[in-house]
């Protein structure tokens, strides 16, 4: 009996203490080309991890209106991808696709993402 409540208690440390991956500030710029669409309201996109939702879009801020948008957003993560999806007035790009994969650059502090809006490359 003392026997299996050793290996149980060494099985619930061992669980406790398994292994947590490093979390890290992530910063990506994302450039957004949607000079292809029409009738432009609002651009955004939406993610699989915080601050990022598929609930609710993060606005977009125009550098050129009508053609090219612009975000920052900082992970804090311990993944090494990340999937987004961006909008134009509301609507997801992709439809019945996959979300678009994103690699951090782990060799510089800014990963930046260009992407034409319901392309990809």
């Amino acid at each position: 009996m003392k026997s299996i409540n050793l290996l149980i208690t060494v099985g619930l440390g061992l669980l406790m203490t398994s292994c947590v991956q490093k979390t890290t500030p992530q910063k990506v710029v994302y450039l957004l080309d949607v000079s292809g669409v029409k009738n432009i309201e609002t651009v955004g996109m939406r993610g699989a991890d915080s601050p990022l939702s598929w609930e609710t879009d993060l606005p977009m801020t125009a550098v050129v209106k009508d053609s090219l948008y612009r975000t920052e957003v900082t992970y804090i993560t311990g993944y090494k991808v990340t999937e987004v999806k961006f909008t134009v007035n509301g609507n997801f790009e992709l439809q019945n696709q996959e979300n678009r994969k994103i690699r951090f650059d782990e060799k510089q502090a800014i990963t930046e993402i260009k992407a034409v809006f319901n392309q990809i490359k």
